[in-house]
């Protein structure tokens, strides 16, 4: 009997979540499996399959090419205000911690040369103030604005709904946090925050606005699915990346490589539009900033590291320390990955169980302890006196206070010195990157000074990387690795005494080999550090080192976003099925779970007591046949259920079908009424109201399920079930007995589409197979119950060449 095998029905999502072993929050829902563990942290996956129920079928009928064509236009215009809004969003968080941090140096500088411990107290405070003011947006308006974003929104384009991260409050509370973050100096950048941040402007846009703080407009709401949400989030990813290095094709491939599971072309395009939307925003805004109208703000602003100038040619000698370089970044960084796990997991289980006070504590002290090594540090290191400068060089030494640029003069006795440690230390992120990419500044660092920075920093890059605080990895990573870079670049040019190797280029091979070893990303981010050096030469020594540090880092641990989405209880779907699966089939991952199921005509009081009793948001439908036999008719969802019950116009008195009784099928429901909205979890079974005699009421679910639900027999290898679930993004998979019969064989040429004349606008399948499997079709629809049973029971659909 097929309710017999029903009983042993698949829940994918509680097989995602058993791949994760040492997870410490609940499971998700399943197709109403029977769950003993709460699923404590909110979690859930979304809809991204089209529900073609008969209310989709009718608003799709009722569709034009007007329509189709409005709707192709709107989704280009969508991506164009997200680049937009997220290159004006980028330009003012950095405008912001440019003049915030350019105050604090040039009134720092000034008060040290009156006072050193003033200059140092008033460094602490500025900090200190700008800090708390992001931990406190954090721990008080947004905290779904904690940390980088990255893991939550890879989370979502994977298919899995997190409360609050596309929310309004979380967007100002990503740009305000980032701004008191990064501008107070803490070891963190704001190029991960911007990627979470394109992705609430995208989801904000696509629902309308914020309807809780009154900013929503009817007009835009033209994305209520979660599948044309995802789109737009994944075009807002590529933009966040874009506008945080300035790199639109760097950020096409971030998301399709890092952040995306699902791709198509058409997709592509947008983003791409979207990423060179953002670049010319971002060109437009430094333009106006260079004529001075962006106060502090100068060409430290906006990322780029311009070594065009540097090192035109490399030697097969140098092959070898470069591959040292990327040794390196997959140890460091598969070092940091595990350090930052412990790190993370202590602070959850102990400290910030405490509560938002401890949380603010935490940070305001990290705070302090960095300004006091950056500040204090300095003071170890004896001045060096100024290098003999080239006549056409425009490099300054030393640089003016509280300027940007190289060779700093920190408390240093005569006018032409400067402090090679204060040059990296006592500065923006982005302009130590900048002085330790620079050409032609030979012997600018010591080595003593470079290896004293590596500890410290990364030390503390591995301590603030968890805190309250929006916090992105790439420009302390970049940091990092330009430091150890730098450090082989130096003991490079001593041993071969070549006057052609340019310490700046070993800092940037040791930048992108930290990020590889760290992130594991490969193409995008060898095309990012190309987009930000604006030197094609370096590419195939950027490729040598990022595939090194990759392989190293690969053989200890997973990639940073990875690890830390394990840690926050996401339940990704990796690429890559587990092997175990190759030896499990669907039936066997089953187990004895009982599945709940619900007639085709449901009583109300029943569909309220089943929606009671568990939170499973998916239920097989079963209908009779005129033998008795169960036939599962399709799947009803949750959410639509509750809004059925919700809207009470489809309650019936009669326990009978509704298309039996009256011979009329027509739907009273818009199908953008069923859509959840983004910024709530939708309608809860104790939001709504019913009377006793609404209880003794009927639902006919047959208009509203989805009646072509995606189906595996039970032998199929679990691998198979896996990659078709991850690539489809799906929800739910019916695992039913082996087919008995074939109707048909449908191959590829069944699914090409041909045109019967040129004037003509209707189209056929090519396989004359399938004209004749129309007629028989029709003849089973008109032969009604006895002809359907076979049909849904002996369906069998392959793919064959």
């Amino acid at each position: 009997m097929l309710s017999n095998h029903f009983e042993n029905g698949m829940d994918m999502a509680r097989l995602a979540w058993s791949r994760l072993p040492h997870s410490e929050d609940g499971e998700l829902d399943g197709v109403g499996l029977l769950s003993t563990s709460s699923n404590r942290n909110g979690v859930e996956s979304l809809d991204y399959e089209v529900i073609e129920n008969y209310a989709y079928r009718e608003e799709q009928a009722q569709r034009g090419k007007f329509f189709v064509g409005y709707n192709v236009a709107v989704k280009w215009f969508f991506a164009l205000l997200i680049g937009i809004g997220t290159g004006l969003a980028a330009v003012f968080i950095n405008i912001s911690v440019e003049n915030f941090a350019g105050w604090k140096f040039a009134l720092t500088f000034n008060i040290i040369q009156k006072s050193y411990l003033a200059g140092f107290l008033m460094y602490i405070l500025i900090n200190l103030a700008l800090v708390f003011s992001s931990v406190y947006i954090i721990t008080h308006f947004a905290p779904a604005a904690a940390g980088s974003g990255i893991p939550e929104i890879k989370g979502y384009l994977n298919g899995i709904d997190i409360p609050g991260i596309l929310l309004f409050r979380t967007l100002i509370g990503k740009i305000f946090g980032s701004i008191g973050s990064v501008g107070g100096g803490l070891a963190l950048g704001k190029e991960g925050p911007l990627v979470h941040t394109g992705a609430c402007i995208a989801s904000l846009l696509g629902q309308g606005g914020s309807t809780k703080y009154h900013l929503s407009s009817r007009w835009l709401q033209g994305f209520k699915s979660d599948r044309d949400r995802r789109d737009l989030v994944t075009c807002g990813c590529a933009a966040g990346v874009a506008a945080a290095f300035r790199a639109p094709v760097g950020g096409v491939l971030f998301a399709l490589e890092e952040v995306t599971s699902w791709w198509r072309s058409q997709l592509m395009w947008r983003v791409f539009f979207t990423s060179a939307v953002v670049a010319v925003v971002v060109r437009v805004a430094m333009g106006w900033c260079k004529s001075g109208n962006c106060g502090h703000f100068g060409a430290g602003g906006f990322i780029i590291w311009d070594i065009s100038d540097g090192q035109e040619d490399y030697s097969f000698e140098e092959l070898l320390p470069m591959a040292v370089i990327g040794i390196i970044g997959g140890l460091l960084g598969a070092l940091f990955n595990q350090l930052t796990i412990y790190v993370t997991r202590w602070r959850r289980n102990y400290l910030h169980k405490k509560g938002n006070r401890v949380k603010i504590y935490e940070a305001c002290l990290i705070s302090v302890l960095t300004s006091v090594i950056s500040f204090g540090l300095p003071l170890l290191r004896n001045c060096s006196p100024c290098p003999d400068s080239d006549p056409g060089s425009e490099i300054e030494c030393p640089r003016a206070p509280g300027a940007d640029g190289n060779y700093v003069n920190f408390y240093c006795g005569k006018d032409k010195e400067y402090n090679d440690l204060a040059t990296i230390f006592f500065n923006t992120q982005d302009d130590a990157i900048r002085n330790l990419f620079s050409a032609k500044t030979i012997h600018e660092f010591s080595a003593k000074s470079l290896l004293t920075f590596l500890v410290m920093f990364y030390t503390l890059a591995v301590v603030t990387f968890g805190t309250a605080v929006p916090a992105g990895q790439f420009v302390p990573g970049i940091m990092i690795g330009s430091t150890y870079g730098r450090l082989v670049g130096i003991f490079t040019v001593n041993h071969y005494k070549k006057l052609n190797i340019d310490e700046g280029t070993y800092a940037l091979l040791g930048a992108a080999s930290f990020l590889g070893g760290s992130m594991r990303m490969t193409v995008s981010l060898c095309v990012i550090m190309v987009e930000i050096t604006n030197n094609l030469k370096l590419l195939p020594l950027i490729m040598l080192v990022l595939l090194i540090s990759k392989a190293v880092g690969d053989v200890f641990n997973e990639g940073l976003y990875d690890e830390q989405a394990r840690l926050r209880g996401i339940p990704l779907l990796e690429s890559r099925p587990n092997y175990v699966m190759r030896k499990m089939t669907a039936r066997e991952a089953c187990g004895n779970q009982k599945v709940l199921s619900l007639p085709r005509v449901v009583k109300v009081a029943d569909a309220v007591s089943i929606l009671r009793s568990n939170k499973h948001n998916g239920f097989p439908v079963v209908d009779h046949t005129r033998d008795g036999e169960p036939l599962v008719i399709g799947l009803m969802l949750r959410s639509h259920l509750l809004v059925l019950l919700q809207s009470k116009i489809d309650f019936q008195h009669s326990p009978l079908p509704s298309h039996s009784r009256s011979g009329s099928g027509a739907i009273r429901h818009n199908f953008s009424e069923f859509a959840k909205p983004v910024s709530s979890k939708g309608i809860s079974i104790d939001d709504i109201y019913l009377s006793s005699e609404d209880l003794e009421m009927y639902i006919d679910l047959a208009p509203f399920l989805n009646p072509s639900p995606y189906v595996v027999p039970e032998d199929m290898s679990l691998t198979k079930v896996y990659n078709l679930f991850r690539q489809l993004g799906l929800r739910h998979i019916f695992v039913v007995p082996r087919a008995s019969r074939v109707i048909g064989v449908i191959t590829r040429k069944d699914l090409l589409i041909e045109e019967e004349s040129e004037d003509s606008a209707t189209m056929e399948l090519q396989s004359t197979s399938v004209r004749d499997q129309r007629h028989k079709t029709r003849l089973l629809e008109e032969n009604g119950a006895d002809a359907e049973r076979p049909l849904l029971n002996g369906l069998l659909v392959q793919n064959q060449r």
